[in-house]
């Protein structure tokens, strides 16, 4: 069975994600190992929080999650609570709770059990996957499969002109992984991730398809929020929902086209921090290590995350074979 590790900054899309990954858990088509959490729309640990209590919206409450490295390796911490709202889940605040700082220590035995069939998916800054890489290198270059939502090649940038959130918030992260990874990563860049675009009729649907999951009555507050930024910032009243196609991509869930290439981050530049290069010529000669997606089909990702939605509502009414699962993962 396929497994997963989500790294994530829930974070709006983020949430989006973790709706996704509970319904395929529920439904037995993955086992999603552990939530960590790494610094980047709201602090870690609040971001843990924010994991916590969305997957408990969603019925899944037996899944470990920890809080990651608090910081950036090299500079100083910048959240954006104009995008996600104060705490990460636009209008919504989530109960505090005890949060783990384990992460490293879940993600090991994660790789101990094998990692054939393990997914690493990292849709936050790339800091909680550089300081595994320099704790645990073995257990780091064991890993077959890890995708990334980040980076924008050869397009505008969503922080800067040329810079994308995720790798501007920890620039030294992401070209330390890219540099130091034995495996070709999956590069989910704003150029393919842009497109996911939600609207408020299909939301509207989309809570409808939730039925009486708990996270229907949440979910269009939190999504409001993000409809707003989008509308401030001139992309009208709508959002980008980059974590969640990821998730899809990472899974094999949804179409895409890629480019195999080697790829860079600009760690130090005050001009293009956090800004990707991707050598498309082969001008460097260097081995590949990333696999860059191009393009996605956006109408089958929703329609995925539509079917994700209907196994909610199906275990919220208490389906049995949905019920019996989630009891066995439990006792397990």
């Amino acid at each position: 069975m396929t497994r997963v590790i989500l790294d994530c900054d829930p974070g709006i899309d983020d949430t989006y994600a973790l709706i996704y990954l509970a319904a395929a858990n529920h439904s037995g088509e993955l086992e999603l190992d552990c939530v960590t959490t790494t610094a980047g729309n709201v602090e870690a640990e609040q971001c843990a929080q924010n994991a916590a209590f969305v997957l408990a919206q969603c019925g899944l409450t037996t899944v470990p999650i920890a809080a990651g490295v608090p910081g950036p390796l090299e500079v100083e911490l910048t959240t954006t609570p104009e995008t996600h709202g104060e705490t990460g889940l636009g209008y919504i605040t989530a109960p505090q709770r005890h949060v783990d700082t384990d992460w490293d220590l879940l993600w090991v035995d994660a790789i101990e059990r094998g990692t054939d069939d393990l997914h690493l998916i990292v849709t936050g800054p790339l800091t909680n996957l550089a300081a595994f890489a320099r704790l645990h290198p073995q257990h780091f270059h064991a890993l077959q499969h890890i995708t990334v939502m980040g980076g924008a090649i050869n397009y505008p940038g969503n922080t800067t002109p040329t810079a994308e959130w995720n790798f501007w918030v920890d620039p030294h992260a992401a070209a330390e992984v890219f540099n130091t990874a034995r495996t070709s990563i999956t590069l989910c860049p704003l150029n393919a991730t842009e497109q996911m675009l939600l609207e408020p009729g299909r939301l509207q649907g989309v809570v409808d398809k939730l039925g009486q999951a708990p996270i229907a009555a949440t979910l269009a507050e939190i999504t409001r929020f993000y409809f707003e930024f989008h509308q401030e910032v001139g992309e009208g009243y709508r959002a980008q929902i980059h974590d969640l196609l990821t998730v899809l991509i990472a899974l094999g869930k949804v179409e895409s086209t890629v480019c195999l290439t080697t790829v860079d981050v600009e760690p130090t530049s005050a001009l293009l921090r956090g800004t990707v290069a991707a050598d498309l010529r082969g001008m460097w000669e260097r081995e590949p290590n990333a696999r860059v997606v191009e393009q996605a089909d956006v109408a089958a990702a929703w329609e995925e995350f539509e079917r994700a939605c209907a196994i909610h509502a199906q275990f919220a009414a208490g389906d049995a074979g949905l019920a019996a699962g989630y009891h066995r993962k439990a006792e397990d």
